[in-house]
């Protein structure tokens, strides 16, 4: 079933609000579709949300943009950089191949599998691992220490896995990449930063590699784009700063409940 140019647009703004949200930006996107679009293909979920991931990727291009800027300075500068951008840089290099390569593995698992799912299905199973994201993010304690110069190699290697598995609709990339390196022991600042820098490289390269055809973007598909680059541009200030003051891990338990049991309905 074709989406049209309103519901893109929506969809567009659920993703631009969404997506500095611990609540699986992905996840919502496919409740939506699927309940509401009567979309219920695994495989263009996923590459629908991935296509709408562009617009939150350029708002935080621009949000990060002296950040990135240094970091693409110093690819050409390796050796004569301080040290916590050749961390942050090898950081980056490591959780991108290792979420790239489990990402995948994750969609090729789903797509392999012949059927179409009802929208209550996937209402229960999008549920299901946002009350582990939920969970995961009440057990984090924000009393970290560490700064973007004490990355170590399995730190990169952790969040790389931790990042691959978001690629499941409904586990939040945010949401359990934030609590990982909390639970590392760093503190809010480093951990919010180093979360939405190593989205970049994989919505980038995951489009690149997965949408190549879909490219040729329509006007639809562009404005659906927009909508959530705008919302997102919009958001991501005021919602970054009120990240660090509230836990949501209680708030995405709820959301969770109450769409396990919706199915019941």
């Amino acid at each position: 079933m074709p989406i049209t140019t309103l519901q893109y647009l929506i969809l567009g703004i659920i993703q631009g609000i969404t997506e500095w949200l611990p609540i699986s930006s992905s996840g919502v996107l496919a409740l939506v579709m699927s309940n509401f679009f009567g979309v219920t293909d695994i495989e263009f979920l996923i590459r629908s949300a991935l296509l709408l991931h562009l617009g939150t990727f350029f708002a935080a291009l621009i949000y990060f943009r002296k950040d990135v800027w240094n970091l693409t300075k110093s690819l050409f500068n390796y050796k004569n950089s301080d040290k916590e951008t050749k961390a942050i840089l090898k950081f980056l290099a490591i959780t991108t191949l290792i979420t790239g390569i489990l990402g995948i593995f994750i969609l090729k698992a789903l797509t392999s599998i012949d059927l179409e799912l009802t929208g209550k299905a996937i209402s229960f199973f999008v549920g299901f691992l946002l009350l582990i994201t939920g969970i995961f993010q009440i057990k984090t304690r924000n009393k970290g220490l560490r700064k973007e110069t004490s990355l170590k190699n399995k730190d990169s290697l952790l969040l790389g896995v931790v990042q691959g598995f978001s690629s499941l609709p409904g586990l939040s990339r945010s949401g359990i990449t934030i609590s990982t390196l909390l639970l590392k022991k760093f503190d809010d600042t480093s951990a919010l930063k180093l979360s939405f820098l190593m989205s970049l490289p994989v919505v980038l390269f995951g489009n690149l590699l997965l949408n190549w055809n879909e490219l040729a973007l329509t006007n639809t598909v562009i404005y659906g784009m927009l909508a959530s680059f705008i919302f997102g541009l919009l958001t991501i200030s005021a919602l970054m700063k009120l990240s660090r003051k509230i836990n949501f891990g209680w708030f995405v338990l709820v959301f969770a409940v109450l769409m396990m049991l919706s199915v019941l309905i």
